[in-house]
């Protein structure tokens, strides 16, 4: 070993690996800010955006202006079931004509058996008018005395009295109170849930209808004044944290706006970055976050909003890239905001 030599490391060459160290480490750089704002190019000034949101609130205010389509007007009420919002007496009434005529059954000999809609794919139709998916006419016998129906029967009729106690007392109950009601015979909650459904579409009304609601999830936020059972809440003044939307939507009214748009956020951080910044008085909006897949109540708040307000609703897909967040709102025309997070 102390015969071979190692010759030095000129300083020439230790100094042009330095240079292309800087050289390739500026590039890179470069390189990096271009990715991370693949959108500036596209981006339009505030004066765009804002016309083109006029335009959509235009658009959506002389749509909505129109009468509101039924079956009968499409010539459809003969082939497909007319599902509506029922007051709490047309329900109840509904319920006791249902149970007289199954009394009348019993009493001719013939035993009781429910007509059941059937909600399968094959009976469901989408129409576009009415921009909704309706149940065709076909629907299925569930006997009671039948081995393989007498539990469903069974499970249907106590949801019926169930129900028809809440439209008594008025008061509103969650899917998951109604089946600790009877935990023995639901034993599972899907099964309460599954027959819960086939009720409201045997009675033709809304889930909502049978004073049955889910536990809130959805968040709204913004220029939207509405009252909640009598209390009117002010969106704009909720903090960060937004106003949970209610559950029972019935006791929703009065709604106020001079919002442009209703935008409708799936992320948490893009909702919370939108609120922080004050978004909604930067441009007109109600921000709604529905927190992945909305559940009914955000979904009819949300309706309720569009059909009283007539403003377009406007989704926002949001794509972290690195420390950026790129916003797109989405109803026909697309427009793209972009935000820095911190």
């Amino acid at each position: 070993l102390s015969s071979i030599h190692f010759p030095p490391l000129s300083l020439s060459l230790m100094a042009d690996k330095k240079k292309r160290r800087r050289a390739d480490d500026s590039s890179d750089s470069e390189v990096d800010g271009s990715k991370s704002l693949p959108f500036k190019k596209r981006l339009k000034p505030d004066s765009v955006i804002l016309s083109t949101l006029k335009t959509l609130a235009t658009e959506a205010a002389s749509t909505s202006s129109s009468n509101t389509l039924t079956l009968a007007d499409l010539s459809l009420s003969s082939t497909c079931r007319e599902v509506t919002d029922l007051s709490l007496s047309s329900v109840q009434s509904t319920i006791e004509s249902l149970i007289l005529s199954l009394a009348h059954s019993i009493l001719s000999g013939h035993g009781f058996a429910f007509s059941v809609p059937s909600r399968s794919s094959a009976n469901q139709l989408y129409v576009p008018e009415l921009d909704r998916i309706v149940l065709k006419d076909k629907s299925s016998l569930r006997p009671y005395a039948n081995v393989a129906t007498v539990r469903k029967t069974t499970i249907t009729t106590r949801i019926l009295q169930l129900i028809h106690q809440l439209c008594t007392k008025n008061i509103h109950v969650t899917k998951r109170d109604l089946f600790y009601t009877d935990v023995k015979l639901f034993q599972d909650q899907t099964q309460s849930d599954t027959v819960l459904d086939d009720v409201s579409c045997i009675l033709g009304c809304t889930r909502s209808s049978l004073n049955v609601i889910a536990a809130e999830k959805g968040v709204v936020v913004g220029r939207l004044i509405f009252s909640d059972n009598g209390d009117m809440i002010d969106c704009t003044k909720m903090g960060m944290g937004g106003k949970a939307i209610p559950p029972n939507i019935d006791r929703v009214g009065d709604m106020q706006s001079d919002a442009l748009f209703i935008l409708l956020v799936e992320k948490d951080a893009a909702y919370m970055r939108l609120v922080e910044d004050r978004f909604y008085n930067w441009f007109s909006c109600t921000i709604v976050k529905a927190k992945g897949q909305p559940d009914v109540a955000t979904r009819l708040f949300l309706r309720k909003m569009k059909m009283e307000l007539k403003l377009p609703v406007l989704k926002c897909v949001t794509e972290l890239l690195k420390r950026n967040v790129d916003v797109s709102l989405d109803e026909g025309d697309t427009l793209s905001l972009r935000c820095s997070l911190p």
